[in-house]
């Protein structure tokens, strides 16, 4: 007769996330993820495949929780440069959160793990395409409410603003020195306006 899971299987990839996040994809062994998650070697590997598979969903729910309402938050009627300063604010603010300095796991897997690996490089340039079309459509909304010069290129601006959002996960991460990312804030935002 089979045996029953006798666990949540999401749950488990929420563990699994945490871990990777704060302790990164190598410093993550096997052992370490079955002490963690509290299940044998062979649930691990009936429920998820491996760590390669398991490190894949726990990358997904990531950008899930973490990335979703980012993202919700730039398509909130109102005031665009609002919406993109409380963005960034809160960015700012992650040394806070998370005292522990783990940044983003997408930085931190983008670090460590790209381009030796052909699967967290795909996730990696999709979660930076989905941020870079939201940040596009956003800016294309502030164009059209004169809060962001229409001559400038939508895109060119959406880029822009990734690599300042990374940059600051980076900074956050090595520093934790919320002034500074403040001061990035300001001085982002007064690059945009109109």
């Amino acid at each position: 007769m089979p045996r029953i899971k006798t666990f949540d299987p999401d749950a488990l990839v929420d563990r699994a996330m945490d871990l990777f996040w704060r302790h990164g994809y190598e410093a993550t062994s096997v052992q370490d993820l079955v002490d963690e998650l509290r299940i044998s070697r062979s649930s691990l590997y009936a429920t998820f495949g491996g760590k390669d598979e398991l490190f894949q969903a726990a990358f997904e729910r990531y950008c899930a929780i973490e990335a979703g309402p980012r993202h919700e938050l730039l398509t909130r009627p109102g005031s665009v440069l609002d919406v993109l300063g409380e963005l960034l604010i809160g960015l700012a603010e992650a040394p806070r959160i998370h005292p522990d300095r783990r940044g983003c796991l997408v930085v931190n897997s983008a670090m460590e793990r790209v381009p030796r690996d052909p699967a967290t490089t795909a996730a990696v340039a999709a979660q930076l395409g989905r941020l870079e079309h939201v940040l596009c459509a956003t800016i294309r909304r502030g164009q059209a409410g004169g809060e962001i010069d229409p001559d400038r290129d939508a895109l060119t601006l959406a880029r822009f603003l990734v690599a300042v959002v990374q940059g600051m996960r980076v900074v956050g991460k090595a520093t934790a020195d919320r002034a500074a990312l403040r001061d990035t804030v300001a001085v982002t935002l007064a690059a945009i306006a109109a």
